[in-house]
């Protein structure tokens, strides 16, 4: 596994270098400072082509929202470092309820737009707005959340799953509330297309032939169709049209390339693909995420963006909350909590024994804190696999709540 830079300093952001902005200052570089070129350890963002020199050199950088004033600058809203203000337990409660009810009006949309062919975008965007609240109190319960949830109907759940995946994934850049609104709703509405394509398409368990595969990928035409004259920004519009793109240019249908296809679509590609591999296809099984994540960073620059697949790593970790997985010690848990700087030892509840029997008392392990182990009188553990829900019996939702 590749080594992570971080920084001492914890209240500095991490930002893509596409995501910078002029006015930012950025104080710390995804290496040190002496394998670059620069000759300042810390600078202001002072134009477009200060963006292109740090392009050349970085994928991502670390910025500092405290300095501004005393440099005459004002950092713009979205490298603030906002503290999460709902705990996980308390959130994932909440988030239930909310993700229930967004789920069914979901239901009720796709069931529309085939008897009519119309997107009821008004209800859309009630659907999400309470996800992106939900992901600014704490963005780790509902993602969690989305892990757990029964897999209903593939369109509905995967378009409603794909925006909570880009919502935790924008609201981890940074990305204003405006932006992240876009971003959840064009996710959203970006597959509305594929109520069009025959269902023994959808459904065939091996290859598509030639035909198949164009019918199939009308499916970003027809869904900008659909949602064509609906009072949708650019930004939205531009995602569903290029959120098949790939960043070397192997996607479809423009076959753009790099910076050529829109931000958000990047990210779109990305959320779109994890949720995918994570469902089972009649085409295809279902990955763990520890495999589905492997697999993304085996995309890095050829299908996706690499900074962005670093940032979606970070931002639902090697083994998210909510997953099932087991120790070297044999001993079996959940994942309850994430470790962004350390994202293979997150934090961990106990629930099995080498065994294989329950504890009398749980115990919460952080993996990446030694002191942990040596308190408890434990061996130094690390998770070796992951196991697939309801393995052992146990339902990791039990634990949240």
């Amino acid at each position: 596994m590749e080594q992570i830079y971080v920084p001492e300093d914890p209240n500095l952001v991490e930002v893509p270098v596409f995501s910078l902005e002029v006015g930012m200052f950025v104080a710390e570089l995804d290496r040190p400072w002496l394998e670059t070129p620069f000759a300042m350890q810390g600078f202001v963002v002072k134009d477009d082509a200060d963006i292109e020199y740090i392009s050349k050199h970085c994928t991502y950088v670390y910025v500092d929202p405290e300095k501004r004033e005393g440099f005459g600058i004002k950092m713009p809203r979205q490298v603030k470092a906002v503290k999460e203000q709902s705990t996980l337990k308390a959130e994932f409660s909440r988030a239930k309820v909310e993700f229930e009810s967004a789920s069914q009006a979901m239901e009720r949309v796709f069931a529309q737009i085939e008897q009519n062919q119309k997107v009821d975008i008004p209800t859309m965007q009630k659907v999400v707005r309470p996800l992106i609240d939900s992901v600014f109190r704490n963005r780790e319960a509902l993602a969690a959340l989305v892990r757990l949830k029964d897999k209903g109907d593939y369109m509905f759940q995967h378009s409603l799953a794909t925006a909570v995946w880009a919502a935790v994934l924008g609201r981890h850049m940074g990305l204003e509330r405006a932006a992240l609104e876009d971003l959840a709703l064009g996710v959203s509405v970006m597959d509305v297309g594929m109520t069009d394509v025959p269902d023994e398409i959808l459904n065939k368990k091996g290859p598509l032939e030639p035909h198949e595969i164009v019918e199939m990928r009308a499916h970003v035409s027809n869904s900008l169709k659909l949602v064509h004259n609906n009072g949708l920004t650019n930004r939205v519009m531009n995602l569903v049209a290029c959120h098949h793109e790939r960043f070397d240019g192997s996607g479809y249908p423009q076959r753009l390339k790099g910076n050529e296809i829109p931000p958000l679509a990047r990210i779109a590609g990305i959320v779109d693909t994890y949720d995918a591999m994570l469902t089972p296809r009649p085409h295809s099984r279902a990955r763990s995420s520890f495999e589905a994540i492997q697999e993304l960073a085996d995309m890095k620059d050829r299908g996706f963006q690499g900074s962005l697949v670093e940032q979606f790593i970070q931002t639902v970790g090697m083994f998210p909350t909510g997953s099932i997985v087991e120790l070297n010690t044999g001993a079996v848990g959940v994942v309850v909590e994430q470790n962004p700087a350390r994202r293979l030892k997150p934090k961990v509840v106990l629930i099995l024994d080498e065994n294989k029997q329950r504890y009398n008392k749980l115990s919460l392990i952080d993996l990446s804190a030694v002191a942990s182990w040596t308190k408890l009188q434990l061996p130094e553990m690390w998770i070796v696999q992951e196991h697939s829900r309801g393995s052992f019996d146990i339902q990791p939702d039990d634990y949240f709540i």
